[in-house]
């Protein structure tokens, strides 16, 4: 994997999880006008973020076999998760962050039994 491709698989996993984040905060009650204003903000936001995942992920399908590119959704989780706990505020606890390792293990197992 050249550099490159490595920074569009890098760019494309931040892009899900912001816009999954911005979705999150979108989704909130909106009682001013100016509350509106920020909620449709935000959740165009996450869907021009989901938008450019999309993209980033499928010209990735092109040039990367799926035995290789897919362990990469293994860091979704764990990006998620912190972004989460750290600007949601989400509380998180060790039996979310085992269940985060468990992911990412199998994620890796399935990595590697693809190489063979």
């Amino acid at each position: 994997m050249n550099l490159v491709a490595l920074l569009l698989v890098l760019v494309s996993q931040v892009a899900q999880v912001g816009g999954q984040v911005m979705l999150k905060k979108g989704m909130t009650p909106a009682k001013s006008k100016r509350r509106r204003r920020a909620v449709a903000l935000q959740l165009a936001g996450g869907v021009a973020l989901l938008t450019v995942w999309f993209l980033l992920w499928m010209s990735l399908h092109e040039k990367m076999e799926l035995t290789y590119l897919f362990p990469f959704q293994g860091i979704s989780p764990v990006l998620l998760v912190g972004a989460a706990a750290f600007l949601l505020k989400e509380k998180t606890n060790w039996r979310t962050w085992t269940g985060i390792a468990f992911i990412s293990l199998g994620t890796v197992l399935v990595a590697l039994s693809g190489t063979n």
